[in-house]
């Protein structure tokens, strides 16, 4: 027997209500927020995404040029800012936000702690996307794939191009895990840090910190337009040799490509 805690019930009357009269539903949500949230909308400017027009059917050097677009645009604070998102072995997600510090015909490289929320739920489940949202510029992309752990070597090449400060953290930090206080973390990092007071010697990487590479499935590029017919272009990873089915297409070896509805 379940019971449902009351604070569910205004939504699950809310429910109810698009059933019966959505034009009323829209009207009881909008009084459950602060803001007039069906009202929020912006026009989006780019111009129309078509096949024919794209530099490269190789989807990684498709993302390279809107990453460096986004990147030398200089709108967007942090550009290679991207979602992850992962499941348990039984399929409950969570998402957060990461820094992508490589890409290319591999994959997508990114780093955290491997006993993080995130580096368990990969560990039972390594199936991965990233969701790139470049607002300013109306586009986003989606890649979808398995992940893996890369080598300690490239672990251990990125940990100590990161500032000193940074490796004491991630030393610090047992990531995800529940803590006293925000002042003991400060003390063990105090500690830490004159522990390692001579700069001269090299922090270690701590064994349960260290990169991930997510190799990509499937990629889709989004792009907008104030008529909500967004254009949403697929490449999704095929055996070499496997042929296209119209409209699907073929696209740089390995992938098809193919069209959306938005």
């Amino acid at each position: 027997m379940f019971i449902m805690l009351s604070c569910f019930t205004p939504f699950t009357h809310a429910l109810k209500t698009l059933k019966k009269r959505p034009a009323r539903f829209l009207s009881s949500i909008s009084k459950m927020a602060s803001v007039q949230l069906a009202d929020m909308r912006q026009p989006y400017v780019s111009g129309t995404l078509l096949e024919k027009d794209l530099p490269t059917l190789n989807p990684i050097e498709l993302f390279e040029k809107w990453f460096l677009e986004v990147k030398e645009g200089g709108l967007m604070y942090e550009s290679n800012a991207v979602a992850l998102s992962t499941t348990t072995k039984t399929g409950f997600p969570s998402s957060r936000m990461v820094l992508l510090k490589g890409y290319g015909p591999d994959g997508f490289v990114f780093f955290s702690n491997y006993n993080s929320r995130k580096g368990k739920e990969l560990e039972e489940n390594p199936n991965g996307s990233l969701l790139f949202y470049w607002d300013r510029h109306h586009r986003q992309v989606r890649v979808e794939g398995t992940v893996e752990r890369t080598s300690a070597d490239v672990s251990d090449k990125y940990f100590h191009s990161r500032p000193r400060d940074s490796q004491l953290s991630a030393a610090v930090s047992r990531q995800s895990h529940v803590i006293e206080s925000r002042a003991q973390l400060e003390e063990e990092y105090a500690a830490l840090r004159e522990k390692h007071s001579d700069v001269f010697r090299e922090v270690p990487r701590p064994v349960e910190w260290g990169g991930f590479c997510l190799r990509p499935l499937r990629m889709e590029f989004w792009q907008g337009h104030s008529s909500r017919l967004h254009d949403r272009i697929v490449f999704r990873k095929v055996p070499q040799d496997e042929k296209p089915v119209p409209p699907t297409v073929a696209a740089a070896p390995g992938w098809h490509m193919e069209r959306l509805a938005p």
